[in-house]
């Protein structure tokens, strides 16, 4: 067991101080839930919790990271079905956000930037809370579950998926303040930012009061019996890592290592490049003068980066873990559904790269597991199916959940974020959205994903069944204002996009071909190829090496393209 650094009580009770969470009656809820059955009856409806963490990359102890201390999050997994290779359709937050609350891929959003609003752009959608919301449930919003400001209508798009307007922590203010001490006394806006509780501007952190503020309504929605579902959008490790500086602790700077792969690959297209303008706008990283585009982070501070990352993600553990147990407390953990799944992952030095904004696999893949009391876990009285486990105790005894021990059930298909609207309807007993058409943009409600509820139903029989033949392939992509990276290669206003970057992702191999595009049109010219990627996994797990154009690979190169041209549609699930 790690050695955990002692502090005074006072401390303790600061960080945890809303923990004790009295019982809310015993409300032991006489439901049965059934994969793809309707239950009748708004108050025997499951609830559900839409739980995501934003730049959260798979890198949880419940996904093989044995230097990691997630227990609250392996916990959940540890009854949910969790997804091996699950990945976003494109790896920024308002985007990837706008596709999974709608079921549809960039393309039908028409949303590439953090600008932009669907509805204004690209249609009036049936949003997943929406479509619970005209079924008759509670929805509220906490923290970051659209993408805040213009990308939302600057309103969270409330009141067309929210029955209250959403909710944000009053510290959320100081986001982009100089919040960071360091050891001169004064404040820096820092990417590295562990922070003292007792003196931080605000006397606590957004996620907590977030936290607090999704207890609360828990505790009213198990005295009201109506059937609600509550996103809760956590914004850590999202950068700056400001978190308590307890749990630093957890995370010794002599056992934190380096990437494997720290340098930009050989034969990568600059247009792949992102030159990681959001990790460089922060003082800290500013003040290195890191040459631009290709510089490299100094090696000893990629070591603090890292760190950072995962104390800010042990600390978003502990948040995970007050609301799973509030939810057990007040007799709600066996009718409420679970989803938990980051917005995009997170690339920590791997090839040279920092942030997302990319189409690597480290940037696109994501954590995402499903709970369905009494189908994924067994239903237990209140109090017992998630006791909360504080990472920062010395008496935790804590072991990360191996990756492919029989504690979870664990699915190696092919999965997307875009799945997880048909997903969720379907558990519930709402519509499925059906399949949309090739014109989608006057269509309301429909999906470009597919419910994975016959994955779930598969790993869940009784009878030992194989494997599911699931989808071949999963779709993301990346805009870029040029072929040379540049200072809004990152996030590129609508207007500048000039090129797409398309990647496919199979079992053995990510393809991607980068075409020239069309703003005004949302127009992908397939016959105009800027730049091709292939990466091999048998011989290139890591994606080091783009062979897209060594001649002995130039019959593959051919049968990837027909395969990403052809599209998701090709791509769906058999019945």
């Amino acid at each position: 067991m790690r050695e955990r650094f002692s502090r005074h009580s006072s401390d303790r009770k600061r960080l945890f101080s809303h923990m004790e969470i009295g019982m809310a009656g015993l409300l032991v809820c006489a439901v049965v839930l059934a994969v793809a059955q309707t239950v009748s009856g708004s108050s025997s409806r499951p609830n559900v919790l839409f739980l995501v963490v934003d730049d959260l990359r798979p890198k949880l102890g419940c996904y093989g990271e044995s230097n990691m201390v997630t227990p609250n999050i392996d916990q959940l997994a540890s009854k949910s079905v969790r997804f091996n290779y699950a990945y976003v359709q494109q790896a920024v937050c308002s985007p990837s956000r706008t596709s999974f609350l709608t079921g549809r891929r960039p393309d039908s959003t028409r949303i590439f930037d953090l600008r932009h609003y669907f509805r204004q752009l690209a249609g009036n959608y049936t949003t997943l809370p929406q479509h619970f919301k005209n079924n008759g449930y509670i929805t509220q919003s906490v923290g970051k579950i659209f993408h805040p400001g213009s990308a939302s209508g600057f309103t969270d798009d409330y009141p067309y998926s929210w029955t209250y307007p959403a909710f944000h922590a009053p510290t959320k203010k100081y986001t982009g303040k100089k919040i960071c001490p360091r050891p001169d006394g004064k404040l820096y806006h820092d990417a590295v930012c562990p922070v003292d509780l007792n003196t931080v501007p605000g006397g606590s952190l957004p996620d907590i009061q977030n936290t607090d503020y999704t207890i609360q309504f828990l505790k009213n929605r198990s005295m009201d019996h109506k059937p609600f579902f509550v996103g809760m959008g956590y914004h850590r490790p999202h950068l700056p890592f400001a978190y308590p500086k307890e749990y630093l602790d957890l995370y010794p700077l002599s056992k934190i290592h380096l990437a494997v792969n720290p340098f930009r690959p050989p034969w990568l297209p600059n247009v792949s490049w992102t030159p990681w303008d959001e990790l460089r706008s922060y003082e800290d990283i500013s003040a290195m003068n890191i040459s631009y585009p290709f510089g490299s982070v100094p090696l000893h501070y990629q070591l603090k980066l890292r760190q950072s990352y995962s104390a800010a993600a042990s600390y978003t553990d502990a948040q995970v873990g007050r609301i799973l147990h509030a939810l057990d407390q007040f007799g709600l953990a066996n009718n409420t559904i679970i989803t938990f799944h980051g917005d995009h992952g997170w690339q920590l030095g791997e090839h040279g790269e920092w942030c997302k904004h990319t189409n690597f696999d480290i940037a696109t893949r994501i954590p995402m597991f499903v709970y369905v009391p009494g189908v994924t876990s067994e239903n237990t009285s209140p109090g017992k199916m998630f006791p909360f486990q504080d990472a920062l105790s010395k008496t935790l005894k804590y072991e990360p959940v191996k990756q492919n021990s029989g504690q979870s059930l664990v699915s190696d298909a092919l999965t997307e974020a875009v799945d997880l609207y048909a997903t969720i309807s379907e558990l519930a007993g709402l519509d499925v959205p059906p399949t949309c058409p090739n014109n989608p943009f006057q269509v309301e409600f429909c999906t470009e994903g597919a419910s994975l509820v016959p994955i779930i139903k598969n790993l869940t029989s009784p009878t030992k069944s194989a494997p599911l033949r699931w989808k071949p392939a999963v779709f993301s992509q990346y805009p870029r204002p040029s072929f040379n990276p540049g200072h809004d290669s990152i996030n590129p206003v609508l207007s500048h996009i000039r090129i797409m970057g398309y990647t496919m992702r199979t079992a053995q191999h990510r393809y991607t071909e980068w075409l020239a595009y069309n703003h005004t049109t949302f127009t992908a010219h397939w016959d105009h190829v800027e730049a091709q990627e292939l990466y091999v996994y048998a011989s290139d797990p890591d994606e080091n090496l783009n062979v897209a154009y060594v001649p002995a690979f130039q019959d593959l190169v051919t049968a990837l393209s027909k395969q990403l041209r052809a599209g998701w549609r090709s791509a769906l699930p058999k019945p």
